[in-house]
């Protein structure tokens, strides 16, 4: 006790010392530079003019007009539909048989997260559970919805389970959320192995790829249960199943997704389909509805329908557009976008829209059209079918809100009689 009263009393000693020198360093420099003047401190200067939003010049519309009748003569176009819609008067400027419900491809994601946009909050968060199960060591996956787990997440749930339990024997995974089978009709057979898309179950790591985290590469059959045994493994045992979660039980573990926001970047700048469809599946748990592919797209229809968009020619069969039984009038596309530019609650649709020559899928279009960075647009691409649809910014200032779709053609030629069209939306 001594050594150490000795310790703090010199330790007390020195660090008053210390002090002490600071304060008659602080009042000597203190004397030394009192006598300075540091004038006036500065202030920003109100600006003189305030900015202003540029408003949009005069066109010449029949000019227009005559510009996209030359291009729309196009061979490559060859079972087609289009619209332009002029976004301020809202008048629409051009069309050719925009009534024609068609086969819309991956354009009809547009219609997917207009409805998730009109009804969900961006900042909307997907919460998966894990539970303590019915049996001793088990534990069950409360699966949400939430197909972009990844291997950090799966880490921080093991960590966490692993504080409350000493041992897991079994980790089983409950997909009760949503229903219904687990492909759409129309979908090819190989799309799985393609690696277009995974059986739409409501809990995926890394959207049910095989030994990728990105790109078009083979998915799982089962990807819910890989899930159950991905966290399995981290928790020392290599049993895994689905199982229903009982009531009432302690919750032991929890993971949260990116918020819808960053979701829906996803499913359309490089047309996701796995997560089109899980989005769409959120949608109709939202409004009570099932989340199979009838229920979602219902709710999807009856949410635009709300909103004043004319359903009446549409047939969906799924979210992604990977079915071919979809049909969409271009018409109903243009229309969207245009209410996409005209109001706020639309408005976030536009921000998720791959750019002309910069990101996702017009990452590679539009190279040396001075187009390029001016065109938003949702592509979409099935054999024979090729859409796009979106917003270019004229030479004017204005903004037109458009749709080209393309059935019974020849992909790559149709893509570039597509772009021109748009294109030329920039010269005016």
């Amino acid at each position: 006790m001594k050594a150490k009263h000795v310790w703090w009393s010199t330790a007390a000693l020195v660090t008053a010392g210390a002090v002490a020198a600071t304060a008659a360093l602080g009042v000597e420099i203190q004397r030394s530079y009192d006598h300075l003047d540091h004038g006036q401190p500065y202030e920003q200067e109100e600006p003189t003019t305030l900015v202003q939003p540029v408003e949009p010049g005069e066109i010449d519309a029949a000019a227009l007009r005559t510009r996209l009748d030359e291009l729309g003569k196009d061979k490559a176009l060859a079972t087609f539909g289009g619209q332009v819609i002029d976004t301020t008067t809202h008048d629409v400027l051009w069309e050719r048989e925009p009534a024609k419900p068609l086969t819309p491809a991956s354009a009809t994601k547009v219609l997917t997260l207009a409805a998730a946009t009109l009804k969900l909050d961006e900042e909307e968060r997907l919460t998966t559970e894990v539970v303590v199960g019915e049996h001793e060591g088990e534990i069950v996956i409360k699966a949400a919805g939430d197909v972009w787990l990844t291997d950090e997440r799966l880490d921080e749930l093991a960590e966490q389970i692993q504080q409350k339990m000493d041992t897991v024997t079994r980790v089983s995974i409950d997909t009760s959320i949503w229903a219904g089978p687990d492909q759409a009709p129309g979908w090819d057979d190989d799309n799985i192995d393609g690696g277009f898309v995974a059986p739409i179950q409501p809990a995926m790591l890394y959207g049910g790829r095989i030994g990728e985290k990105t790109g078009d590469v083979p998915r799982s059959h089962e990807p819910a249960l890989d899930v159950a045994r991905a966290l399995a493994s981290r928790l020392g045992t290599d049993k895994a199943d689905t199982s229903s979660a009982p009531e009432n039980t302690e919750v032991i573990a929890a993971t949260e997704s990116e918020p819808l926001a960053l979701r829906a970047q996803e499913a359309v700048k490089d047309s996701d389909n796995v997560m089109a469809e899980a989005i769409a599946r959120e949608l109709a748990v939202s409004q009570g509805a099932e989340a199979s592919f009838e229920g979602a797209t219902k709710t999807m229809l009856d949410v635009l329908k709300g909103h004043g968009i004319d359903i009446s020619d549409i047939t969906l069969k799924d979210g992604s557009g990977l079915s071919r039984d979809n049909r969409i009038p271009a018409d109903v596309l243009a229309h969207i976008m245009d209410q996409a530019v005209a109001t706020e609650e639309l408005r976030p649709l536009l921000g998720y829209l791959p750019l002309a020559g910069g990101e996702g899928t017009l990452y590679q279009r539009y190279p040396d059209s001075p187009a390029r960075g001016y065109v938003r647009a949702k592509t979409g691409t099935l054999t024979g079918t090729s859409a796009l649809t979106g917003t270019a910014q004229g030479q004017s200032g204005r903004v037109y809100a458009f749709a080209f779709l393309v059935n019974d053609g020849e992909v790559t030629s149709a893509r570039q009689a597509q772009d021109a069209l748009a294109a030329a939306l920039h010269d005016f």
